[in-house]
């Protein structure tokens, strides 16, 4: 039995049992040794456990039974890749043509802390962090040259599913809410320099009660660091052979954390840019979930084997990001922006030439109208706004546009147990009015604040706030949900651990600013006409200091850049 383990999930919902226990399933796996990966022997049994009573009430046994693999344990540990990679000449097994690459801030950081408060670049807001969300941003707001303007009052991950494809039983079962059932927070990783986070960091403690009431504390549970963000805007003048330039680099300020939902690792990136946009970025990886198969069983169209007697079931990731806007201030709007063809035929007075097209906003007036959905063809996206703050330019009101392509559909049918318990994964966006709920906190989690066990028929959550869907959210003060992620077919290369799949979305100011918000970042090089007529070198003004680390990669010297000149 030294050799059997299991990962403890919640188990959903289960008929015969509901709520009436306080459940849990547990995924069976076979090791060799404790260092082994167990995810290439799983077992075909799922035991019950009633978890007050501390004993299995149930065994759940398929059909078909399939014998354990005695197939080797595939690994990824250096024993394992020395052994299976290593030679004479390079016994570790680990690859050696990689150079080290290392991250200086000689003068420090340029952001600064008041508290949980944080100033970078003209951003101002407060980093909060719970057992159930994990990082929360609070208060974001930008300086815009003097004027503060308010553009989130809050911003989080408020719900997760990941359910399974395979219909066989009990796989069902497999769709685990991991923020309501689990808490990104309880289960964040701490973090470590130069690994998790590289650079010049800051890292902040989580802290919340453990289930005795005592105070429990995760070192490091958020990172916060910059890196260098590439060209910031850049342009030369092609009639002078491009002598005529000016280039601007940027800095990102990135706020982290990691979670170990027991075989998957999300790791994410709150990423905010010098012009104005928040970027969410996610890293998926760590293991597939596994089922054994037989060694003659065709898994059929539901998964993938990926290892000898090893079945990856197909399985989507879907987040739900929860944004309560203040764009310019109180009462904002949203709309959906579609790119769209001229209705006007080619060769009419007004489209002669047929290359006519426009950009179709349509705002939500009632809860009914948001529940929009992706739409490649017309390269959809979303705008928040303030209808009451209009840019004196173009005549629009003040946006963060939502752009986010990564948007499947849930898989699972409607009215399936999935959709049940995640109403807010039928629909890209569901908009909702706020309003304070009895505990004292405004519509924060889609599937309702109690979801373990949940059958997903009663009213909470998304389920209570749509209600009959004539609610106005049309220049009031509004709730917006966006469910986005990825559906994952998985594949050998996923195995026996995976390589981070990487999706995102932004947020960015539309008619927000004036001009280019990031024109008052120092450039790292200027060289006007006039310099360039008179024979005079350009000027490096960046606030980034004198770059004497870059160089050509196969010169013993470097040679002179622009910025020297």
């Amino acid at each position: 039995m030294k050799n059997i383990y299991c990962d403890a999930w919640a188990i959903g919902y289960d008929e015969r049992w509901g709520a009436s226990k306080r459940l849990q399933q547990a995924l069976m796996y076979w090791r060799s040794n404790e260092n082994d990966s167990q995810y290439s022997h799983p077992l075909d049994f799922c035991p019950i456990v009633d978890m007050n009573a501390g004993k299995v009430i149930y065994i759940d046994i398929p059909n078909r039974r399939r014998k354990v693999s005695k197939h080797e344990h595939a690994n990824f540990n250096p024993d394992y890749v020395k052994d299976k990679f290593g030679t004479k000449e390079n016994p570790s097994g680990y690859r050696t043509d990689s150079k080290p690459i290392n991250i200086t801030q000689p003068e420090g950081v340029s952001f600064k802390f008041d508290g949980n408060i944080i100033e970078w670049s003209n951003f101002k807001f407060h980093i909060g962090f719970n057992y159930r969300e994990g990082i929360v941003l609070s208060d974001v707001c930008y300086n815009d040259h003097g004027k503060v303007r308010p553009i989130f009052h809050r911003i989080s991950l408020a719900e997760m599913i990941v359910p399974y494809g395979s219909p066989g039983y009990p796989h069902h079962r497999k769709h685990a809410l991991d923020i309501g059932e689990y808490g990104a927070g309880h289960c964040t990783n701490p973090l470590s320099l130069g690994c998790d986070c590289k650079g010049v960091i800051h890292y902040m403690d989580a802290h919340f009660p453990d289930r005795d009431g005592e105070p429990s504390t995760i070192k490091n549970a958020i990172c916060i660091h910059e890196e260098d963000d590439g060209v910031l805007f850049k342009h030369s003048d092609f009639r002078d052979d491009f002598q005529t330039t000016i280039v601007t680099r940027g800095t990102r300020l990135i706020i982290s954390q990691i979670f170990t939902a027991s075989n998957y690792e999300y790791c994410l990136y709150w990423i905010f840019r010098q012009d104005g946009t928040v970027k969410l970025e996610i890293r998926l990886t760590g293991i597939l979930n596994t089922y054994i198969c037989a060694e003659d069983e065709d898994v059929g169209p539901w998964g993938t084997q990926v290892y000898p007697q090893v079945n990856a079931h197909n399985h989507q990731h879907l987040f739900s990001l929860r944004i309560h806007p203040r764009i310019d201030g109180d009462n904002n709007s949203a709309a959906t922006s579609d790119c769209k063809q001229s209705p006007l035929p080619l060769g009419s007075e007004d489209n002669k030439y047929g290359n006519a097209f426009y950009n179709e906003k349509t705002t939500f007036k009632t809860v009914g109208d948001s529940f929009t959905n992706f739409e490649s063809s017309t390269a959809r996206t979303w705008d928040i706004f303030n209808p009451k703050s209009i840019n004196p330019h173009s005549g629009k009101p003040a946006s963060y546009k939502l752009v986010s392509t990564f948007c499947p559909p849930v898989l699972a049918k409607e009215g399936s147990l999935v959709c049940k318990r995640a109403p807010w994964a039928l629909n890209s966006t569901q908009v909702v009015p706020y309003h304070d709920e009895d505990y004292g906190y405004g519509r924060l989690y889609p599937s309702g604040d109690f979801v373990c066990q949940w059958d997903g028929d009663s009213v909470q959550g998304m389920n209570k706030w749509l209600g009959d869907g004539k609610d106005n959210v049309e220049n009031t003060d509004i709730v917006f949900f966006h469910t986005f992620g990825i559906t994952h077919f998985p594949a050998p290369e996923d195995f026996p651990v995976m390589p981070t799949e990487i999706f995102d979305l932004m947020l960015r100011p539309r008619n927000f600013f004036t001009e280019n918000p990031c024109l008052d970042v120092k450039p790292s090089y200027v060289r006007t006409t006039t310099q360039v007529k008179n024979g005079m070198n350009g000027t490096k003004v960046s606030s980034l200091g004198v770059d004497n680390s870059s160089r050509l990669a196969f010169s013993k010297t470097s040679s002179e850049s622009c910025c020297s000149k």
